[in-house]
């Protein structure tokens, strides 16, 4: 065996090479449609055995490549939504949301910055101040206040006990931040909501409109077998005009709900935040599951989940916190100062004539109240005495919006539920009917007034089946909403 020969079965005894043809996922772009990629590798190895495993790491390094599920890995279309991907895309851009956020941002902000109420704060002062004359006293004459004068002073303060304000605003701004977090929540689901609603419509849109080319293509077919009978003599002309009237009226209900699909697209894109001519296409979810929550139980999961509800407790507990915050004047406060002076009479601040101590501190503990301020603060507690009132009753009011809303979206689901199970089994009937009257008239043994009637049954059964899954999976959505329940599909 040749030296050639002997590198040759070296290296395939150590590593086989097959040739391979490579797919990912089982799919190819369009630039990989109507070709394979086989690999066919042959190596000279020399004798050596450090080259050999240079060649192996080669093939490896090759294998790693052609293995990457990014070659020839067909994308998907950016049109194509589902769900779950419009409610992201909606939540990544909605103006609503991200404003929100900034809320929570700017109640965390607060937040922080009442935290400096109960840290000491640290002041300077520099001042000078130029008199007329030199002050002069006494015998001989003995300088009191010179002519100009610098003093720099530093204060250190430090708030001991104010009425308890300090503490009951932080608590106060601590709600608040909790507030604008649920506000948040409260947008986001507000937002999923609408893009949920927005998608079914959509779906529904385009069912509608395959039901109207249906119902074009059907009465087409018609009004071209009654020309035909027309024309020998075996119907009269106004069997024909009135296939051809039907055929006219559905290709302008074909026009509105073509339309009718237009918008729904635009308002689909302009709730998630693209441009309002984009194509879209939603991935069709519109189907049925039987709906097995009770009502108790939904009510339950709203009393407990419902956003709004945890809002109006908060309100409440701000409320009591207000009333306190205002009790605060009945209460004296107490401050602790620390002082530092340095003087002179040149901006240098190294003393001078009339001025026997350059540098100077005390320690100023002040207590203060207001005693007498004709009822301010007896008035003050009253008026949030009252909106305390105010909030407990306003959180009354939403939790028996929250049942009303419940049983609206319940009651939705369970009717649209009956209509379906109601129109299903009319559809498949339609159908039949139909497929007999046709038979019927082209064997002259039924008018063309029972075959137009057969399809107007069928298009209207079809429409109220597509209308009640629309119905049912909009009033799903509701109802998750209305109990605050967070799902994205």
């Amino acid at each position: 065996m040749s030296k050639e020969n002997r590198g040759r079965h070296s290296l395939n005894s150590c590593f086989h090479i097959p040739t391979f043809e490579k797919s990912v996922n089982g799919e190819l772009d369009e630039q990989c449609n109507n070709k394979h990629m086989q690999l066919q590798l042959q190596f000279h190895c020399p004798s050596t055995k450090y080259s050999c495993f240079v060649k192996i790491l080669f093939v490896v390094f090759v294998f790693t490549l052609v293995g990457r599920p990014w070659v020839c890995l067909a994308q998907r279309p950016s049109n194509v939504f589902t769900i779950r991907s419009s409610i992201a895309y909606a939540l990544r851009h909605s103006t609503q949301v991200l404003a929100s956020k900034q809320e929570v941002v700017a109640a965390r902000a607060n937040k922080k910055k009442l935290i400096s109420e109960f840290l000491p704060k640290l002041s300077a002062n520099y001042m000078y101040k130029r008199l007329d004359e030199e002050r002069v006293s006494g015998t001989p004459p003995t300088v009191i206040s010179p002519e100009n004068f610098y003093q720099f002073s530093a204060t250190l303060h430090q708030p001991i006990f104010s009425g308890f304000s300090s503490l009951t605003q932080y608590k106060i701004s601590s709600l608040g931040h909790d507030v604008a977090r649920l506000l948040e929540r409260q947008s986001r689901q507000g937002l999923i909501l609408g893009v949920k609603k927005a998608c079914f419509e959509l779906l529904q849109t385009e069912k509608l409109e395959k039901v109207a080319h249906q119902a074009v293509t059907q009465l087409k077919a018609h009004a071209k077998v009654a020309k035909n009978f027309y024309e020998v003599g075996m119907i009269p002309r106004n069997d024909l005009l009135k296939a051809e009237v039907e055929l006219a009226n559905a290709r302008q209900d074909l026009v509105v709900a073509e339309n009718n699909v237009q918008l729904a697209m635009s308002r689909f894109n302009t709730l998630v935040k693209r441009p309002i001519d984009a194509p879209v296409s939603v991935e069709d979810v519109m189907a049925y599951e039987p709906f097995t929550r009770a009502y108790e139980e939904c009510v339950e999961i709203a009393m407990r989940q419902r956003v709004e509800m945890r809002i109006a407790d908060l309100e409440v507990e701000m409320a009591e916190k207000e009333v306190r915050l205002t009790r605060k004047d009945y209460y004296p406060s107490i401050d602790l100062r620390a002082n530092y002076y340095k003087k002179g009479d040149s901006p240098k601040l190294e003393g001078g004539a009339g001025i026997p101590d350059s540098e100077e501190w005390d320690v100023v503990a002040t207590a203060s109240w207001d005693l007498w301020e004709w009822g301010k603060t007896h008035y003050g507690v009253k008026e949030k005495l009252s909106r305390l009132a105010q909030a407990r009753l306003n959180r009354t009011e939403i939790a028996d919006n929250i049942r009303q809303q419940i049983k609206d979206a319940f009651l939705g689901v369970k009717e649209a539920e009956n209509n379906i199970l109601a129109v299903r089994k009319a559809v498949e009937q339609a159908k039949e009917n139909f497929r007999m009257s046709e038979e019927r008239y082209k064997e002259q043994v039924a008018t063309s007034t029972e075959v137009l009637d057969a399809q107007t049954l069928l298009t209207k059964t079809q429409t109220n089946h597509f209308n009640a899954l629309s119905a049912f999976n909009i009033s799903k959505a509701e109802l998750d909403w209305a109990m605050g329940v967070e799902v994205a599909e």
